[in-house]
């Protein structure tokens, strides 16, 4: 963080209240819509908008020059009508001026090929000449705008996702490797470069991972996703600077996409005020609930506290293949589900749907159909809800007795290519494991394998096939501790280099799970099953021999037959297949409950979703039909205002927010 400042939290935007609204871009628009728009805000109960996120060559046309007119209008319109502002620095869409004047700012890809002005995010981040416009952009917002009464939150960027690969980022990816190992000799060693003749004796040898004949070098891949993270963590944290210098007492973002391969986000996460995502489940997806619920859990666990949802559709994307709207509750009922998993503010992209330009077919808070649309009465009724609650819910925490371990790092090293299997996402097995806790009503947070883990009964850990040997001690130190361990397939196999460790796993982990030998990988392929006693296993199984372990749930049949898919010695569990949804979700009940973690609410029916944020008790129904809920005690549901003691019954999409 800045020198000698004191970080400012959401808290300080939200004062109470959770805030409401969404992107805003009036320069697409006539200056006498800016004045309905201000009304209709005011009617849907908005609190926030975000302004000026691709802006830039609105408020610099030419090299130098600065049009800040247009924005201290709708500056001081927004504030007469009580609207606040996330003011956005506009770095993430550099006018065409800047390329045509200066190639040096555009990215080139691992072939050699520019990405040219005409779409967003045409910048390097290694380019000084572009550093130095972004520079002098926020300088000068930061400058005119810090004393505005409606400024309550600064936006750094959008997105950050640019990976370049030509000739200056190649000097700074050098620049990067020297600081982190001193010495060629240390690098050779780090990449193992003794494998196809690849030793470096030069510094100026080494380029960004560019197209190759065949495979490129692993080690050089992950260090080169490493440096790309931290090159635009740099972009983010100079521009951030800037304004911390101008306005220390308000808090900073950048919004993150959700679960993105592209950066650290626990690194990136400390380097904020507020950590914000956005997040676009597909509605017609039966388990976009719950991949919503996994991004929610992993920003909340990222910011140790609420955050901020800065985007999200009121109705259907642009960018998939089929774009499907949501049916009427649904946006509601997503909403309130970021709100029940620690969100303090529910924002869109964007306030009123673009009749031009790329995005013209992605929804928006007023859509095509207008005020009178459906999607717009929604987000009316919507900004009415979180009225009624906010002052109950903003700022307080969330309990879980449950975590979740993931790692970028670990991430970027699994993803490569020349692995047993292209089958094996971490994504989809971190999906896959997050699911059967969501589905056993189980609060998860999210946490680093580096981490304090005491404070948790319960540890599971999906996959990291890369585990530094800090946390592997971490590790064993939790179990040593008392606590309760499940490890998937793939887990603790390479070091911090992408090196594989002795006999395929580490010993130490081995050791711990009962584990005398890993044989052999043996992957599935795609849509097939094996069997294991009491279930089915996909995607993966391994040819293990166990030394130690005290209780083995045996595969059953074919090469493997007999030798153990499942493996538990004292607290600590390793299963070498992912378990189908049914087995995992059962398997993972079951030893939660032995460790002493409990689901929020038990009993629920099918598809309905319990969550406590500090003394309320969030219920959410994820069916199309209404459903009954047995509710111990009497409560308030602060969206109705009614009793509920018993039973209470949730609509189709239906949501009750309950007060003891």
């Amino acid at each position: 963080m800045t020198a000698g400042r004191t970080p400012p939290a959401l808290a300080d935007a939200t004062r109470g209240r959770i805030l409401y609204g969404g992107d805003y871009n009036p320069e697409q628009w006539p200056e006498e819509t800016w004045h309905e728009d201000v009304r209709l805000m005011r009617d849907a109960g908005v609190t926030t908008v975000t302004l000026g996120v691709f802006s830039w060559s609105a408020l610099e046309p030419r090299p130098g020059a600065r049009e800040f007119g247009w924005l201290d209008r709708v500056m001081d319109l927004l504030h007469q009508f009580g609207v606040d502002v996330v003011l956005a620095t506009p770095t993430a869409a550099p006018p065409p001026w800047m390329g045509r004047l200066h190639p040096d700012t555009l990215p080139r890809d691992a072939d050699g090929r520019t990405e040219w002005w005409g779409g967003r995010q045409h910048f390097s981040h290694s380019s000084a000449t572009y550093r130095h416009y972004a520079a002098a952009i926020t300088e000068d917002l930061a400058a005119r705008y810090a004393g505005h009464p409606a400024l309550t939150m600064w936006h750094i960027n959008n997105e950050y996702c640019t990976v370049d690969h030509g000739d200056e980022a190649a000097a700074a990816f050098r620049r990067w490797l020297r600081a982190r190992y001193g010495t060629l000799d240390a690098l050779n060693t780090a990449w193992g470069t003794a494998f196809w003749s690849q030793h470096y004796d030069s510094w100026d040898g080494i380029l960004p991972p560019r197209h190759v004949h065949y495979l490129k070098n692993p080690t050089q891949v992950l260090d080169f996703r490493r440096f790309t993270s931290d090159m635009l963590l740099d972009c983010y944290t100079a521009e951030r600077d800037i304004v911390a210098r101008h306005t220390p007492h308000i808090p900073v973002t950048t919004n993150f996409m959700p679960l993105w391969i592209g950066q650290d986000g626990w690194r990136w996460a400390e380097q904020e005020d507020v950590v914000s995502v956005d997040l676009y489940p597909d509605p017609g997806d039966p388990l976009g609930a719950q991949h919503a619920a996994l991004v929610q859990d992993l920003t909340r666990s990222q910011a140790r506290g609420p955050w901020m949802l800065m985007e999200q559709a009121a109705g259907p994307v642009n960018w998939r293949g089929v774009n499907h709207p949501k049916p009427p509750g649904l946006n509601r009922l997503w909403s309130l589900q970021a709100v029940a998993r620690g969100a303090d503010a529910v924002c869109y992209f964007q306030w009123r749907q673009s009749r031009q330009g790329a995005e013209k077919f992605h929804s928006a808070m007023v859509s095509h159909a207008g005020p009178q649309g459906r999607t717009h009465q929604e987000i009316k009724r919507l900004g009415a809800d979180l009225a009624r609650i906010g002052g109950a819910v903003a700022g307080m925490p969330i309990a879980a007795e449950v975590a979740v371990l993931h790692d970028w790092h670990a991430w970027w090293a699994s993803a490569q290519e020349a692995r047993p299997s292209a089958e094996v996402d971490h994504a989809a097995v971190l999906h896959a494991w997050h699911r059967a806790l969501w589905e056993s009503g189980l609060t998860t947070d999210f946490a680093h394998p580096e981490h304090d883990l005491s404070g948790y009964r319960l540890v599971v850990v999906p996959q990291l096939y890369l585990l530094t040997d800090t946390a592997v001690g971490n590790l064993l130190g939790y179990v040593r501790g008392g606590g309760t361990l499940v490890c998937g397939f793939l887990t603790g196999i390479a070091d911090e280099d992408d090196r594989v460790r002795p006999g395929g796993m580490d010993a130490r982990l081995r050791d711990l799970f009962g584990i005398r030998t890993l044989h052999e990988w043996w992957p599935l392929e795609p849509g097939r099953t094996i069997a294991c006693e009491g279930f089915h296993g996909t995607l993966w199984s391994e040819e293990i021999e166990a030394g130690g372990a005290e209780e083995t749930v045996p595969y059953r049949g074919g090469e493997l037959d007999g030798l153990p898919a499942v493996l538990r010695k004292g607290r600590a569990w390793y299963v070498s297949t992912l378990p189908e949804p049914e087995a995992l979700r059962g398997l993972l009940t079951r030893v939660a409950a032995g460790a002493g973690a409990r689901p929020v609410l038990d009993g629920l029916p099918a598809r309905v979703e319990a969550v406590r944020r500090g003394d309320l008790l969030f219920l959410l129904n994820h069916g199309r039909e209404p459903v009954t809920v047995q509710v111990p005690g009497a409560h308030r549901d602060l969206l109705t205002g009614e009793t509920v003691s018993g039973a209470l019954t949730l609509a189709r999409y239906g949501a009750a927010v309950l007060a003891p």
